[in-house]
Order: structure tokens, then C-alpha cells, then sequence
């Protein structure tokens, strides 16, 4: 692997277990773990309404069968064989839903699940870079977390998409301000990966499709919202050295929905205290990932091309893995040298930091 042909992915993911967060935990906090754990999946349970969605029902998992979805050494092999020198790892353990089921040992179980991401990140911190998950129940709590993350060498911390839906206040309230001045202040990267916003459970229940194919289009088009609250409440035009990344937003829709928040800026709405356009703070703060999707390579003006971001999205379907460079080679076909190289390595690499 050359400098020259480095892959820097964006986004890929890894498996940790409730067994391996124990080890991190003292005993006394277990039960306190396991009784938030059962409160969660019970809440799951109810929204799905016996209904169920497994991956295996529609496509093939052969990458989820790959050691380096649990295992870091096999991880980083897995990365060699495919020229990806650096990715962004996120766990399948959505622990900033759940971290609202604990009570009142939220803070010792929540530690010990970074500590956890940190140890699997570990093995050679430089290449994975593990998005560390952030709850926000007490911000002094999560701005000290931020902090510790940060001599611990993070580069994402992974925040609700909706705030509102686990209790908390939106986004543009002023509790959250010293929370977007650590980030500035270390650099690291606001996390929003997609994730399913309660409201779509419904659409889930009433679904008559085999594989829930209208549930499962809908996921993607939610984070619009997370978008506007960053830009239209000013929370970005406050934070000008704030860093936000969407994982695994869909690019198809992302472009024209852009353009039309600039169409209604001063004309019938009003955004005090928001000065430039949509568009502006998306290509000066934000960026997006994408998989296989035309439209990162065909969108990549509109959007910025500083602001689009390749990922393998290891081992989820579709990933671009194994033959990542045969697959870079196919979908970017006649596109400028230059071009393909910010996408596939400069933009993460300036993003996280990496030299």
C-alpha cells in the first residue's frame, strides 16, 4: 500500500458485546446494565409488534461472517488486503438509544462502553478510528467525556439523531452550548449515523411487504431533520469550527433537498441569527458518507466535492468490500484523478485528522 493508493472509509462497522462491556464494569453495576438492556429490547419488542426483520431474510451476510467484524487484529488484515489504510468504525450496539433504559447507573454503564470501543480501537488506534457513543442525560458529564475521549485520541463521538425522542431538549437549546465548544475546542468529529426515529415503528407495524421494503426506505430521508436543526436554528452559524458527518444518509435525495432549503431562505421564513445559506454551512461543516451509490460520484459538484466521503460499510449488504479498488476503479470511471483521490482519501484524512 502506497501513499498514493490509500483508501480512507468513512464508515464500516464492528461487533461488541455486552460480555466484553462487563469486563469494563464493575460488578456491582451489572445488574444495573442487564435490567436496562431487557427494558430496551422489551421496548423494541412492543414497537415491532411481533412483527421481525432479520438481514439474513434478504441478503447474503458472507462480510458479517468475516472474523474482522468481532476480532480488531483480523480487522486491520482485512483493511491491508483491501488498500484501506484508515476507517471509521462504528458498533452495532446502539448504545445511545439504549443508555436511557440504565437509570441511575447510566454513567458508570456508559463509561465503560467507551472504555470498551477504546479497547477494541486499540490494537492500532491510527488506522481504526472508533466512533465513540455519547450520551446526553447530564451535559457536564458528556462534556467531560469528550474531553477524556480526546486524550484517549478519538476523532468521532457518534450523538443522538433526535434528541427529543430519548428526552432530551432539541438541539438549538443553550444547555447544549458548551457541549459544541468542546468539539471545537479538540477537534472531533460530530457523529449522526443513521438510525430508525421512533415514528417510523408505525410504518413498520402497517407494512404488508414481505421484507418491510416501505419501512425500510423511509430511514434515510428522517435525517433532513437533524440537517435543519444544525443549520436553520444557527447552532452551525454559532459553531463555525464544527465538525458534523451523516453516515449512511442516501445522497440521492440529499442534493435537491439542499437546494431547496436555500430557495426559502428570506423568502416567507424567517431564521434569526442565520445569515448564509443552507448550502454554505453544509459545504463548510459538513460531510457525508456514501457505499455504492451513483449519486456520490454524480452529485459530488453539488454537494462539494470536499464534502463527500467513501466508505466499504464493512460487512453490512452492499459494502464495498472485498475488491474495494476494483469496485473505486468501476463506479468512478472518468473522473478526474484529483477528484477521486479527495473522495477516497483527502476529505476523511482532513476531516480526522490524519496526515
Amino acid at each position: 500500500m502506497t501513499e498514493d493508493t490509500r483508501l480512507f472509509s468513512a464508515d464500516s462497522h464492528c461487533v461488541i458485546t455486552t460480555d466484553q462491556v462487563k469486563q469494563n464494569l464493575a460488578s456491582k453495576y451489572h445488574d444495573a446494565w442487564e435490567a436496562g438492556m431487557a427494558k430496551y429490547d422489551a421496548k423494541r419488542s412492543e414497537e415491532m409488534d411481533g412483527g421481525s426483520l432479520e438481514l439474513e431474510d434478504f441478503v447474503d451476510l458472507e462480510a458479517a461472517r468475516h472474523p474482522g467484524y468481532f476480532d480488531a487484529k483480523a480487522r486491520l488484515q482485512a483493511m491491508e488486503e483491501d488498500g484501506v489504510h484508515c476507517e471509521v468504525m462504528y458498533s452495532e450496539f446502539d448504545f445511545t438509544s439504549k443508555v436511557y433504559q440504565v437509570g441511575e447507573h447510566w454513567q458508570e454503564c456508559a463509561t465503560a462502553y467507551n472504555n470498551t470501543l477504546h479497547d477494541f480501537a486499540s490494537v492500532d488506534p491510527k488506522r481504526i478510528l472508533i466512533s465513540y457513543q455519547l450520551p446526553l442525560i447530564e451535559i457536564d458529564y458528556a462534556v467531560s467525556e469528550i474531553y477524556r475521549l480526546a486524550d484517549l485520541g478519538a476523532r468521532s463521538i457518534q450523538i443522538p439523531n433526535f434528541p427529543s425522542e430519548v428526552g432530551m431538549p432539541d438541539y438549538h437549546d443553550e444547555r447544549y452550548t458548551a457541549l459544541w465548544a468542546a468539539f471545537e475546542a479538540t477537534g472531533i468529529v460530530v457523529a449522526n449515523h443513521l438510525t430508525l426515529k421512533d415514528s417510523l415503528w408505525d410504518i413498520f407495524r402497517r407494512d404488508p411487504t414481505p421484507q418491510k421494503g416501505i419501512f425500510t426506505a423511509m430511514p434515510g430521508f428522517a435525517i433532513g431533520e437533524t440537517l435543519c436543526w444544525y443549520i436553520l436554528t444557527g447552532i452551525l452559524e454559532r459553531h463555525p469550527r464544527l465538525k458534523v458527518v451523516f453516515v449512511e444518509p442516501g445522497l440521492f435525495w440529499l442534493a435537491g433537498f439542499i437546494r431547496y432549503l436555500d430557495s426559502r431562505m428570506h423568502h416567507h421564513y424567517d431564521f434569526p441569527g442565520v445569515p448564509e445559506l443552507p448550502s454554505t454551512y453544509f459545504k463548510r461543516q459538513m460531510a457525508v458518507t456514501f457505499v455504492h451509490e451513483p449519486e456520490g460520484v454524480e452529485l459530488r459538484h453539488e454537494l462539494g466535492i470536499n464534502n463527500v466521503l467513501w466508505s466499504t460499510d464493512f460487512p453490512h449488504p452492499v459494502c464495498n468490500w472485498p475488491g474495494a479498488g476494483e469496485k473505486i476503479q468501476k463506479q468512478f470511471e472518468g473522473v478526474p484523478e484529483d477528484e477521486v483521490r479527495a473522495i477516497t482519501w483527502g476529505n476523511g484524512a482532513r476531516m480526522y485528522g490524519i496526515e
